[in-house]
Formats: C-alpha cells, structure tokens, sequence
C-alpha cells in the first residue's frame, strides 16, 4: 500500500511526502525483519530514482528536498558537489535527522536508546545489568529480612566461641579456594580459543574436548579421591587441590595441546577435591565440638551464600585480569588465591580423617549405590532430573561465551572487546536472587504442600524459556544477515544507476544555464 501510494505521489510531484514516505518503506521493513521480493526491491529503488529525477527535472531556482542515500545512509551530497552548493542549511539538517532515523532502523551509528541509558559499550551494559540484579538482590533481601524477626519475644540461643572460631577457619579457606574455581570460569573458553596448533586456531569441536576431558577426569578419579581423602586425610586433599589445581591453571600458558590436555585431567581431579575434601573436614572437625553438629547446617548455609557473592566478585576480578595480562589473567590470578588458600588451611586447620564409627560407610561400594537407587524410584527420579538440568546447563556453560561475542558484535559491531568477566558476575547475582527467591518461597511451606516441586517445575520452565529465546533470537539475526547481503549485492547495481542519473541530471541543468546566458547576451545585443 506504501509503494502504490508513494508511486502515485511520484505522479503527482508531491515530493516532500515522498521524502517523508520512502524512508518510512525502509524503516519498517527493517525493523519488521521483512525480506522483500525482487519485484518489490526494484519498486523501492525504482521509486529513489523517480523522486529524484523528478527533483532535478524541476525549476532550477527553487530549492527541492532531495531523497537521502538509502543505501550508503547519507545525504546525497556526498554524491555530487555542484547540487550541495544549493541546498539550504534547512533542507540539510532535515537529510541528516532522517539518515539518522534510517541508520537507527537499520543498525547504522546514529543515536541509539542504548546510548541515552549510558550503555553505549558492552562494558557498562553489563555493569549497569549487574547493577540493577544485585540492587533486586539487596532490596529483596531487605524486604524479606521483615518476616524473620520471631514475635513470641523468644531470646536467641547463644553460639559457642568454639562453633565461630569452626566457622571462620572453614569459612575463609573456603572462600579463597572457591575464587580460585570462579576465576577461571569466565574466561575458559577464551583461553583456549586465543591458541593456535600448527598456525591456525581450534574449532568448537576441540575446545569442547578439552572442555569434556576436565569432566571425565572428574567422574574417572572422583570416587577413588574422595576415598583416598577419607583414608589419608581431608587437610592433606585439601593442600593436593591447591597444588594440582595450580597445575591445572598454569598449563593455560602452554601452547601445546597435550600439555593443555594434561592441565584439564589434573583440573578434573582438583574439582573431585574441592568438593569433597574442605566440606568433610568440616564435618569431621565439626564432631570434635560440643554441639558441632547442631550448626553444620548454618555453616553450610553461610559458605554458599557467601559463595554467590564471592562469585560475582569473581568475575569483576576475572575482567581486570584479562583486561591487563590477556586470557590467561584470570588464570594466574586463581593460581594465587590457590596458595593463599592452602597457606590459611596448613596453620588454621587441624588433620582429621574418617572416624572408626565410619568404617562401615567406607565399604559401600558403587555396586551397593546403583542397588539402592534401583530400589527407590524417587531417588532415581530426583537424579534423573538434576542430571538433565546439569547437562543442559553445561551446554550452556560452553556455548554462551561465543554466543555473547557474536551478539556483541552484531551490536556494537566487529572487533568490540566482550567482557566475559562482567557477563559471568550476572549470571552469579542473577543465581543469588534466585535462591533469594527460592528461599523465601518454601521457607514458610509445609511438607505436604509440594512447594518445592511446584518451583522446581516454574524454574525449569524459565530455564526452558530463558534458553529457547536467545537460541530463535540468533536464527532471525542470521536470517536478518542474509537479507542485508542480498540488498548488499542489490544496493550496488542501483548505486549505479543513481550515479548515472545524478551526472545526467548535473548535463541536463548545465545546458539549462549555458542556454539561459546565451538568451541574456542576445537579449543584450
């Protein structure tokens, strides 16, 4: 309807509504993501070059609004320089607000809302985002912090000196030795994606090798870790995590593959480690205390809140690095977090292994574990289901930093630095104020009220919507490149044709004026 109006105008010479109209036609088939038949793109460059024609075949002594480029996104006086000499200051600042409206539309450098809010670089649109996620946090927070304060007046229980003083010997290296993981995640793909093996960079496929040999690692020497720890004690595991996983983040420097190899099976088995051994060290220490046990729930509490916090710090601290020692930053940096760790668990901690009252425990083999499972279906149900979460989240893991690097680019356009460290503080403040939620949600619940079921299944449902979104939303940007390819090739053959048509309108004036001046000198004569 657009075209066949505008078409009409084009008879009528009504060429300020033309000027209106045109880039009206463009705005919304780009913001519509529209791809336009051949027989339409020709109409539409077919009604350019009318409006134009029409604007030159008019009288030269009156000044006419001239059509914008639609396809370089300027004014069409950087076309010709002897029709720009007569164009008004006016006629001027009205090109430029509609090449502006039109590189708006079309992804162009013009001002952009994003710009208005201070975000006009990756950097501080992820910092505003992790701004806004961790104020919701706070205030959350805040608000639900109301509803704990007990009415009846009871006085609370006291806490044992010897139960802080367990808590803050756990506490800290616990902390220290999580940074050091956190460091790391951020920029693991990046990493591996900087090297080159025999001249030319990894693929995907490789660096999900890489990726997957951490993983196998861990479910290969898992079980025969954490028993040797229970054996030879947690504090001794605890110093090996420090050291092998030190190893592991130093081998990022190598550029050769079998020893990046190497680093990520000695990562695999650092990870078995650190989420065995610091956390039975608790447990065992924690039996040596006069009602020890009664506040391992609380301690346990406190080191994976903490642990979100640590988390998006983590990342903030990742970015730094990067920004300043490369991929590799955030690598080394862990490396010293990692000694600090072991430094504070070697004079803080004492030795404990797996009590006699154990013993029974320590021969339930793998065997005994698939009989029980076999058994209960709930169980069965329950690791089926975190399982498939895990992998989906794994995916996740190793897909969203190429993804976000595509997207930024797409965005602020090619060669943009991504802030992977500010990206992954996100994603940990938005897992704080998730579990702030969750928190909440079943805190008041009673057993028999399958709350936390009924939240499990609206959080899967999120995380279904939250992974198919971006995934449709890459498929319309590629279907999106290839229409801006296709008008590319278009653009290009119409290019010119207008330069054409500009330098026989430029003839067709010049001999309008050489044949006035020779009416004037015969008037004169």
């Amino acid at each position: 309807e657009k075209t066949a109006a505008t078409i009409s105008l084009i008879k009528k010479k009504q060429l300020g509504q033309i000027y209106f109209r045109v880039p009206f036609c463009v705005m919304m088939l780009s913001i519509l993501q529209i791809r336009p038949s051949q027989k339409q793109q020709r109409l539409l460059f077919l009604m350019i070059m009318c409006a134009k024609s029409s604007a030159f075949a008019t009288n030269t002594n009156r000044v006419q609004p001239r059509m914008p480029n639609l396809i370089t996104k300027q004014p069409l006086s950087h076309q010709t320089n002897t029709v720009s000499r007569r164009t008004s200051s006016s006629s001027s600042s009205k090109l430029n607000l509609h090449a502006g409206l039109l590189s708006i539309a079309r992804g162009g450098a013009a001002v952009t809302p994003l710009a208005v809010l201070g975000t006009s670089t990756p950097s501080k649109l992820f910092n505003t985002s992790l701004l806004g996620i961790a104020l919701s946090s706070v205030f959350f927070r805040i608000f639900t912090s109301r509803d704990k304060n007990d009415p009846s007046g009871t006085p609370k229980k006291v806490k044992p000196a010897a139960i802080r003083a367990l808590q803050t010997r756990f506490l800290a290296v616990f902390w220290l030795l999580r940074c050091a993981d956190w460091l790391q995640g951020p920029y693991f793909y990046e990493v591996y994606a900087s090297k080159l093996f025999n001249g030319v960079p990894p693929s995907l496929s490789l660096i999900s090798q890489l990726f997957l040999t951490g993983f196998a690692s861990t479910a290969l020497f898992g079980p025969l870790v954490g028993r040797a720890a229970d054996t030879y004690g947690r504090k001794k595991a605890t110093l090996a995590f420090s050291m092998i996983y030190s190893i592991g983040a130093l081998s990022t420097k190598s550029p050769i593959l079998k020893v990046l190899l190497l680093g990520r099976v000695l990562s695999g088995i650092g990870t078995s480690l650190l989420f065995s051994a610091p956390e039975s060290w608790l447990v065992g220490d924690a039996m040596t205390v006069e009602g020890g046990g009664d506040y391992l729930g609380e301690t346990f509490g406190l080191a994976y809140a903490g642990d979100s916090i640590v988390a998006i710090i983590a990342g903030q601290l990742a970015a730094t690095a990067a920004s300043t020692r490369g991929p590799t930053g955030p690598f080394e940096l862990s490396t010293v977090f990692l000694v600090l760790g072991g430094v504070l668990a070697s004079f803080l901690w004492k030795e404990n292994v797996a009590s006699n009252s154990d013993g029974d425990s320590t021969k339930v083999t793998i065997r005994d574990a698939f009989s029980l499972i076999a058994k209960d279906k709930k169980i069965a149900m329950v690791g089926a289901t975190q399982a498939l979460f895990e992998a989906a989240m794994y995916i996740f893991v190793l897909q969203w930093p190429p993804a976000i690097t595509a997207a930024i680019g797409s965005m602020f356009g090619e060669g943009v630095a991504t802030p992977y460290g500010t990206v992954f503080s996100c994603f940990m403040a938005s897992c704080l104020l998730g579990s702030s939620i969750f928190s909440k949600v079943t805190s008041k619940a009673s057993p028999s009220s399958n709350t936390v079921e009924k939240t499990t299944s609206v959080m899967l449902a999120l995380a279904t919507l939250g992974i198919t979104s971006p995934t449709f939303s890459a498929s319309i940007e590629t279907s999106y490149s290839t229409m801006s390819e296709d008008q590319a090739v278009i653009s290009k053959d119409a290019r010119t044709l207008l330069d054409k048509e500009v330098v026989v309108s430029a003839k067709q004036q010049a001999r309008l004026l050489a044949k006035e001046r020779r009416n004037a000198r015969s008037f004169c004569l």
